[in-house]
């Protein structure tokens, strides 16, 4: 059985065949968005200061 793969992806990986100097680019791109230092504080004092959602978020009189 076959495993689906879309035309953009299909295209996206021919591409960066192509053009292996963009998979520089491509890991630069995910490391200014996704690859971020994890820090142990900031991320308590983040899920400390956020507040409980209501049950039903509409309802005011709660």
């Amino acid at each position: 059985m076959a495993m689906y793969e879309s035309e953009h992806t299909k295209f996206m990986r021919e591409w960066l065949e192509k053009h292996p100097e963009q998979r520089v680019e491509q890991q630069k791109g995910r490391a200014l968005w996704w690859d971020k230092p994890q820090d142990d504080v900031s991320r308590e004092r983040q899920r400390a200061s956020t507040v409980p959602v209501k049950p039903y978020y509409y309802d005011t009189g709660h």
